[in-house]
């Protein structure tokens, strides 16, 4: 009864606080304002590099900038000639290198993004670690943290609104947002459910294109993916995530929508 309760909370909402995906089109449940969640974002952020230590490798930190700057550019392109441009606003880009054994990435909302140390081996070059960076922007332009939030807010908080959560509860408020994200936790790059990463591997391939990265790159770094894992991965029917040969297939149908932006640099 509790869980058909909450299902018609969620449908309803669904019908009055959507939004549209771009490039896919997707209509999504977003409950929270781009306003309120870039401020949580922000904040969260802040905390998160005052915790965590920055690599001081100038070499590998110059590449984590150099290839968030150049997606940056490229989905500011992408925005603009779509019309899309509003929806970048109070974006404030910032692209650092956490010094961290785990494999793992995020982007925040707003544009706030960090790639762990962990992952570089498994990325292996600039154009590897363009995929991952790629696609975690892409959760962000999609709004993908806004709608696991809302999720959030509708099943566990009755759809309490995010300011009403921050202000009775910060703290709660502010965990949330952390675990949104996936921060902290190991592959963070699984942390969204099979429609946001299958949305942020399209999106991804082609802001990695317009930047320049080929993104034919993608399946072999996620094949490298599957094998840090282990082998130790969910069956899919169990996952909230694509299976590796799931993933791997569905990048190699994106690939030449994608390939139609890639121009080498």
């Amino acid at each position: 009864m509790y869980r058909r309760s909450i299902a018609f909370v969620v449908a309803c909402l669904m019908m009055v606080a959507c939004t549209t995906v771009p490039i896919t089109g997707r209509r999504q449940l977003n409950l929270v304002s781009d306003a309120q969640m870039q401020a949580l974002s922000y904040d969260a952020y802040d905390q998160f590099l005052k915790e965590n230590k920055l690599s001081r490798d100038a070499q590998a930190t110059a590449m984590v900038k150099r290839v968030g700057k150049r997606i940056q550019n490229a989905v500011e392109r992408y925005m603009a000639a779509n019309g899309l441009q509003d929806e970048l606003a109070g974006f404030d880009w910032e692209f650092n290198l956490v010094e961290d054994d785990q494999v793992n990435a995020f982007a925040m909302a707003g544009g706030k993004t960090v790639a762990y140390t962990g992952i570089l081996p498994v990325a292996q070059n600039e154009t590897g670690l363009a995929v991952v960076m790629g696609h975690e922007i892409a959760h962000a332009i999609a709004k993908h943290g806004n709608e696991r939030m809302s999720q959030q807010l509708a099943q566990q908080f009755g759809g309490q609104t995010l300011s009403a959560l921050a202000g009775a509860q910060p703290s709660v408020a502010q965990n949330l947002i952390m675990s949104v994200y996936g921060v902290g936790s190991q592959l963070g790059l699984l942390k969204y459910g099979r429609t946001q990463e299958t949305e942020a591997d399209r999106l991804g391939l082609i802001f990695m294109a317009m930047a320049g990265y080929n993104p034919e790159a993608a399946v072999d770094f996620w094949q490298r993916m599957e094998q840090q894992s282990g082998g130790q991965a969910p069956p899919e029917f169990l996952s909230t995530h694509p299976s590796a040969g799931t993933r791997q297939s569905d990048l190699r149908k994106f690939l030449p929508e994608a390939m139609k932006y890639y121009k080498a640099n």
